[in-house]
């Protein structure tokens, strides 16, 4: 029997990939999808719940065959949306997909699904919080093996729990509080409200320590940004399409080739890296070239790591220009064409660093480069299992942040009722992470983030 009201639409879309395929599945969710299934497949009832069975489909209209495949029966509310759904497996053929959503467009309470509906579906039955929402999101757009994990942790509850946890213990001294508050004129202990405060603070340090971590969750799902930087004609494009494995940035003898960002992504060891090749930077007469070394200078700003290659081709490669990153004990230092430099010492850097050597000509030295970059990705994303969740978007950090000043001010707020209020807000916040409350701004946004089906 469908468990929802008879009026709700019933919803269906193709769940997987379109184009050619040897699969393709279909969803349908909503009161009808039992009815929905009965009509394609010929059957008086739905078969046994949660088990495969081979079914032949037909238009119900004309009787003719469209396809042999299997259908998959979940009476709601145990199924992915909470409501009655059912999976149609077939073959993964243009033409047969488009016949049997055609065969299911025409039957009575039936309406194609927009992007991410089955999804807000879940999320509205329970089944899912905000964070898991997001997380499956990433889940299906991961593209290395660190964002698998990272999204698959988020999504079975890691960061819900915590940030539930933090919920809970706020949610326990607001109501000790309250209680103070409401019964003011018994003869409560003097010790309670500041014991209820050393929780609060003691709830503010932990938030406050995980907001004071680097911000490893959202590195790992957007990629670590690294910026190739250098004098004119040191090598930044070779390099780049060197550990591309591919020509993604034009290489030239010419001086001053490369004018604006190219951008290469890589999978380094699991980890999601975004390689920018900049503009060589010197001083330039050509406005073009200028604009050029001024985006490579703001790429270089924004960068988490930046990755400084000088050309040891000529006799003194500490260019002037590129002083100020030589300085910096973070930027990864690396001296290119050490094939061509002879007996000719390398170069000392400031505090006594040497270059890493490298020569693009005979590969001598990039298998060393390419484990100390990726080291120092994974040092840059990675959390480890034992660490507490991470953070993996603005909107997580910027509740956390709420939070932590509502706590901050609830500690100096000079009455009781000041501090409630304060501690509500506070509560709040950490509703609208995990979407208990204040959500339907962002539905739209994090839903449609969604492919068709989801």
């Amino acid at each position: 029997m469908p468990t929802q009201p008879p009026d709700t639409p019933t919803l269906f879309a193709l769940s997987t990939a379109p184009g050619r395929a040897g699969v393709a599945v279909i969803r349908v969710s909503g009161p009808n999808a039992g009815a929905a299934l009965c009509a394609l497949t010929g059957r008086a009832a739905p078969p046994e719940p949660r088990r495969a069975t081979r079914a032949r489909f037909r238009d119900p209209a004309t009787g003719e065959t469209l396809d042999d495949g299997l259908v998959l029966w979940f009476p709601g509310p145990a199924s992915y949306t909470g409501e009655d759904m059912a999976e149609l497996h077939g073959h993964g053929g243009r033409a047969t997909i488009r016949a049997l959503l055609d065969a299911l467009a025409v039957l009575p309470g039936l309406t194609p699904a927009e992007p991410g509906a089955f999804t807000r579906r879940a999320f509205d039955a329970g089944k899912l919080d905000l964070t898991a929402v997001e997380a499956l999101a990433d889940l299906i757009d991961a593209e290395t093996a660190a964002q698998r994990r990272q999204a698959l942790r988020q999504k079975d509850g890691a960061l819900a729990r915590l940030v539930e946890g933090w919920r809970e213990r706020l949610v326990r001294a607001l109501a000790h509080l309250e209680a103070t508050i409401d019964f003011s004129d018994e003869d409560l202990p003097e010790t309670l409200l500041p014991s209820l405060l050393d929780d609060v603070a003691a709830l503010e340090a932990d938030i406050a320590a995980h907001l004071a971590e680097p911000p490893r969750g959202e590195r790992l799902r957007d990629g670590v940004h690294v910026a190739v930087l250098g004098p004119p004609n040191a090598g930044k494009s070779s390099l780049v399409n060197a550990l591309a494995r591919r020509e993604a940035a034009i290489v030239s003898a010419i001086a001053g080739t490369t004018r604006d960002v190219v951008e290469v992504h890589l999978d380094l060891d699991g980890f999601p890296v975004v390689l920018a090749d900049t503009a060589g930077l010197r001083d330039s007469a050509d406005v073009i070239e200028q604009e050029g070394v001024r985006r490579a200078h703001a790429r270089a700003e924004a960068a988490d790591l930046r990755l400084l290659l000088l050309d040891g081709g000529v006799e003194d490669p500490l260019d002037p220009a590129v002083a100020p990153l030589v300085a910096d004990a973070e930027t990864l230092v690396v001296l290119n064409k050490t094939d061509l430099r002879g007996a000719a010492p390398f170069p000392i850097l400031p505090g006594g660093r040497a270059p890493l050597p490298l020569s693009l000509a005979t590969g001598a030295g990039l298998q060393a480069l390419l484990s100390m970059l990726t080291e120092r990705v994974r040092s840059q994303s990675e959390t480890g299992a034992a660490a507490p969740p991470a953070l993996t978007r603005a909107r997580h950090r910027h509740a956390l942040e709420e939070t932590r000043d509502a706590l901050a001010r609830a500690r100096e707020a000079p009455l009781p009722e000041l501090v409630a209020e304060d501690l509500r807000l506070a509560a709040r916040a950490l509703g609208r992470l995990t979407g208990r409350v204040d959500v339907e701004d962002l539905l739209d946004v994090i839903f449609g983030d969604f492919c068709i089906g989801k």
